[in-house]
């Protein structure tokens, strides 16, 4: 099949075009196509136009190719999928995510609302690096890394991401996450819990059940006990902006424990209009109320806008990154602008800018300055005939 044919008709919206099709019988990602470089490789920073996109696939690399390319074919194709709530994961958090867990070969992991399976593929990634035998390896491909997605364009293409990397059977499944009994999915003991789901799919009462807490919430009730659970999600999830999702916010500390919040840059999604935020849950481990969470900013991440392509990793990524990860695993301690540690309250907004106070002591030349300025402004309002304003003040 044509690739200009393929963008020809994608540009109808009446078309429904198997995804499955296009990839697995196809192999479209097999060959070069000079329209789909222009419009597509630029958001893959792994290749190039003379790239054989299918043998990176293969070559297991830790980005999730197809996805990126899905993404790409979507604002192609008459929309973004912003409407559906769809906002695929970019694969330096897909990354950040396994490192802030810190991922063992042991780790079974469960991805919900798993898209093009971005998170299952970083983890695959970093798993496969610590495997010490091939039957490990084989292992962790066949066994250990979990999948749901309730749309049939992503689950083909997460189906294909695994098969392409040989992932021997595939533990796949399509479905509605949400519908699954969570006593069920605990019984396979899943060890890490990773989400990044529907966005702003509640609109009412007849819909609260689908607001992103209650995702989370699901997710919990159905890991293993202490099992990890990682969720980005938008910020306004963890201020509660309706009565059901304060409701589960409290629910989430009676039974689980909030271990720390990081507020992401707010072009992690580009163009999409959301404001992110990390969330890092622990299972089954009922809230300590003397605990102290942490709460990052980490708006300044060292990625900037290219209007192109979207964000672009500079030199200071890596150093913004060990510093997350060191303050986040007590190895470095931080000013309050950057990282607060508090006790928290079902009630409080579970986001930095909450719960930050300026701990910098302020200097004698920072109060000197200040009298200057209030000096300048009385002396500058004389001048002009406005001193009564200061006659109240006398």
């Amino acid at each position: 099949m044509d690739c200009n044919i393929f963008l020809a008709r994608s540009n109808r919206k009446n078309l429904r075009y198997s995804w499955g099709d296009i990839l697995v019988n196809n192999f479209i990602f097999r060959y070069k196509c000079e329209r789909l470089n222009a419009m597509a490789l630029a958001k893959v920073s792994t290749l190039n136009s003379e790239s054989d996109i299918l043998a990176s696939i293969t070559a297991n690399v830790k980005e999730d190719v197809l996805g990126n390319f899905y993404g790409e074919f979507m604002k192609y194709s008459g929309g973004d999928g912003k409407s559906l709530g769809v906002v695929l994961t970019p694969p330096h958090i897909t990354e950040l995510f396994c490192d802030l867990v810190q991922l063992k070969p042991t780790d079974i992991i469960l991805d919900p609302c798993c898209g093009t399976a971005g998170f299952l593929i970083s983890a695959m990634h970093q798993m496969e690096n610590m495997a010490e035998t091939e039957e490990q390896k084989k292992h962790i491909k066949s066994n250990q890394l979990h999948g749901i997605e309730i749309r049939e364009d992503m689950f083909s293409i997460a189906t294909t991401n695994m098969i392409l990397r040989d992932d021997g059977k595939s533990q796949l499944v399509p479905g509605n996450f949400l519908a699954m009994e969570a006593k069920e999915l605990r019984k396979q003991n899943y060890t890490v819990g990773f989400i990044n789901p529907p966005y702003s799919q509640a609109k009412g009462k007849d819909t609260a059940h689908l607001s992103e807490i209650h995702f989370i919430e699901h997710l919990l009730n159905s890991l293993g006990d202490n099992a990890i659970c990682l969720a980005i999600v938008p910020q306004s999830t963890m201020v509660g902006k309706r009565k059901e999702d304060k409701q589960a916010k409290k629910r989430i500390l009676e039974n689980h424990s909030l271990q720390g919040v990081i507020t992401l840059n707010k072009e992690t999604f580009y163009r999409i209009g959301t404001n992110p935020c990390i969330a890092i849950f622990k299972a089954h481990k009922p809230h300590d109320a003397k605990k102290r969470v942490k709460f990052f900013n980490f708006e300044d991440d060292g990625f900037v806008i290219n209007k192109h392509i979207g964000p672009v990793k500079t030199e200071r990524a890596k150093e913004r990154k060990v510093k997350l990860l060191d303050c986040w695993f007590d190895r470095d301690d931080a000013e309050t602008k950057f990282m607060v540690k508090t006790t928290i309250e079902p009630s409080d907004e579970w986001l930095h800018s909450f719960y930050y106070f300026n701990d910098e002591i302020p200097r004698i030349i920072d109060f000197e300055n200040t009298i200057v300025d209030y000096l300048t402004f009385e002396f500058n309002m004389i001048m002009q005939g406005n001193e009564h304003l200061f006659e109240k003040a006398k």
